[in-house]
């Protein structure tokens, strides 16, 4: 069961991306640093205009950073927000509060993508099968100088954003396509990953 995040211990709420950015060398490994972050109407429309939201009326993003271990860190925090979304049916403002629990782990070094020689072995075959071993833990990052809050935040309200919001009465059929013998991907399965990638790639660009 993931742990409930800590409510935070802080009583200065942090409202710039400047603000949410952490130094590591500058954390205490022996008790948990706490943050709060709260943007403000100003940083909450910038938010909007990144995720392509018409509004985003409320946003908070709290909880802590703690060491575990010697050299890796740990952020268990709670994501609250009102997000303004389009129906995908009438294109009237559909209005949903989202609540999410968010874990995410940094390590110093990252677990090994594909196992040792597999690259070469499959340059030399075309035709032997390569198993690829992905980390068991999907909320990883790299441990770099810095733990950046705002952008795990802003990540974590792209994933928890509903795909297909719908205004109260609309009705739209699900359309599932695969090959013969294949389990179609349904919303749930599409929904951790969808234009994930693309906002890593635009904070990337404007930092």
């Amino acid at each position: 069961m993931k742990p409930t995040a800590p409510r935070p211990i802080t009583s200065t709420p942090i409202a710039s991306a400047k603000a949410a950015r952490l130094r590591v060398g500058a954390l205490s490994p022996h008790a948990p640093t706490a943050f709060d972050i709260r943007p403000d109407s100003a940083a909450r429309q910038k938010i909007a205009r990144d995720l392509d939201l018409p509004n985003l009326p409320a946003l908070r993003f709290a909880g802590q950073v703690a060491a575990e271990g010697d050299e890796d860190w740990r952020l268990d925090a709670h994501l609250s927000a009102r997000v303004v979304q389009p129906c995908v049916v009438t294109l009237a403002p559909v209005t949903t509060d989202l609540e999410e629990d968010v874990s995410r782990r940094f390590l110093a070094q990252m677990p090994d993508m594909l196992p040792t020689g597999a690259h070469a072995s499959a340059l030399e075959s075309e035709q032997e099968e390569v198993e690829i071993e992905l980390p068991e833990d999907e909320n990883i990052d790299p441990l770099g100088r810095e733990i950046d809050l705002w952008r795990v935040m802003v990540e974590a309200l792209a994933l928890a954003l509903p795909l297909y919001p719908r205004a109260e009465g609309a009705a739209l059929g699900q359309a599932q396509f695969a090959a013969d013998g294949v389990t179609p991907l349904s919303d749930a399965d599409l929904r951790p990953f969808a234009g994930l990638a693309a906002l890593r790639d635009k904070l990337g660009k404007k930092e």
